[in-house]
């Protein structure tokens, strides 16, 4: 039995290991997909053939090709990792660091969480023109792992990384739901802080406030309550959740899964443009079991209690923060909501959408590009990663890397991170630990927001 495979790299490692393991036991095959590196009549046209170089199944439901395409400038080679969603044995997850405001290389996220392959994940907050300001770290879109959600999304003018295609928004992920069916949908944030106590007066130009709920207990005063109203019920609506950055006039949440990371860095910027400036028009309030404990004008750091939750407000969101007093008891509800209920997801932008590239798609920049596609029946994901930065590997535009899932068997798709974040890790039957299987385009491991995760129960 032959394979093949880019010289240095993971085929040639995996021919002295994992398939000399794996001849014995009759569970690998090698070659090319499709004859002759031909394509299926339905993908045939004008992009460049895709030929496999390399197949082996090396977990149950798990399938690692390696593959040989062409970009505007030469040659490009990269990874897949056909995932069958089917095999109960396999699952997919979010890779991530202990807290939401942190980087961690892909390889040791998936050490720590004991993944048997992954890629790193969506665009993240990587540097800042805001003086004073350190990145936090933390992803553009929203995270979901094991149905919890961890963060919500920024807004889209907020967003880091290449201009998405028209209709994108920060609010678009990628994930599997709980009946183990891979999607491509939408998160949107929604939540409230539910406020009884002694509130102080405000003006509410912007409608921060809301009317209370028509079942909220003792709604004594509508919500805002006039110039002299001090004591009633109101409902601030949340936006924001353990997030880099808030709409202006908004309110965010930030909880212990946030981490010790300034939470300044949620005012900077606007709607519109991640580097305009920070606000001065700023507040927040701390809020312990339910109760009101703090209230000031200074956004702080440090790490978070398990029973506390942290609101930040900004220009009209802090003026309804300032109304709050010590001793307010405060009721906190929030979720992330879409058309299918997901146990996982991560952010990103669609590259491919009901088998076809959405307008406006780029075919001039090339760089590395990770990816992730979902088959028409949900029922098998595809993880891509694409090098560049060499003469062997010239990298895809977001077109060329459209065309390549598609001929790969996706239906829908979607583009993460690339460039030095493109990294993609796994380990085989018998190796003690994920390894880098691609060549990053810094030569050199870059520690990132989150990923995707593959497990297997064997």
């Amino acid at each position: 039995m032959a394979a093949t495979g880019k010289p240095g790299s993971v085929p040639y490692a995996l021919m002295t290991s994992v398939v000399a393991r794996a001849i014995v036991a009759g569970g690998v095959f090698a070659g090319s997909v499709f004859a002759g590196g031909s394509v299926t009549p339905a993908a045939a046209g004008t992009a460049p053939a895709l030929r496999y170089t390399g197949t082996w199944r090396v977990w149950p439901g798990v399938v690692f090709r390696t593959f040989q395409t062409s970009g505007p400038g030469g040659p490009v080679l990269g990874d897949l990792l056909d995932v069958d969603l089917r095999d109960r044995r396999v699952t997919v997850g979010l890779l991530h660091p202990p807290v939401v405001a942190a980087r961690e290389p892909v390889s040791s996220m998936a050490r720590a969480q004991r993944a048997v392959a992954g890629v790193n994940g969506d665009f993240f907050n990587i540097s800042e023109r805001h003086p004073g300001v350190r990145p936090t770290g933390s992803a553009t879109g929203p995270e979901i792992a094991n149905g919890q959600a961890l963060k919500a999304a920024v807004p889209d003018g907020q967003r880091f990384g290449p201009r998405p295609p028209a209709g994108a928004t920060t609010e678009d992920v990628i994930g599997v739901d709980a009946g183990g069916t891979g999607r491509m949908s939408s998160l949107r944030l929604t939540g409230t802080a539910s406020v009884h106590g002694p509130l102080a007066p405000v003006n509410d130009p912007a409608g921060a406030l809301t009317a209370p709920s028509p079942t909220a207990p003792s709604a004594t005063a509508p919500a805002g309550g006039g110039e002299g109203a001090q004591d009633g019920d109101l409902r601030i609506e949340l936006r924001g959740l353990n997030q880099y950055a808030l709409p202006v006039d908004g309110v965010g949440a930030f909880t212990s899964l946030w981490g010790p990371v300034s939470r300044i860095r949620a005012v900077c910027g606007s709607d519109a443009r991640r580097d305009d400036p920070c606000g001065d028009d700023t507040a927040e309030a701390t809020v312990r079991r339910g109760v009101v404990t703090r209230v000031g004008d200074t956004v702080g750091q440090g790490p978070i209690p398990p029973d506390t939750t942290v609101l930040v407000g900004r220009e009209a969101g802090a003026a309804t923060l300032r109304r709050l007093r010590p001793g307010d008891r405060v009721r906190l509800a929030y979720r992330l909501t879409g058309p299918v209920r997901l146990r996982f997801a991560v952010g990103g932008f669609a590259v491919l959408r009901d088998g076809a590239p959405p307008p406006g798609l780029d075919a001039t920049v090339r760089a590395a590009r990770t990816a992730a596609g979902i088959s028409r029946n949900g029922r098998h994901l595809y993880l891509v990663v694409a090098d560049s930065h060499s003469a062997r590997s010239t990298g895809l535009t977001l077109a060329g890397l459209s065309a390549l899932l598609r001929r790969a068997g996706a239906h829908d798709a979607m583009n993460l991170d690339g460039g030095g974040s493109s990294t993609f890790v796994m380990r085989t039957p018998g190796e003690p630990t994920v390894s880098v299987r691609n060549v990053p385009s810094a030569r050199a491991e870059r520690a990132v927001a989150n990923g995707i995760g593959i497990f297997v129960r064997t």
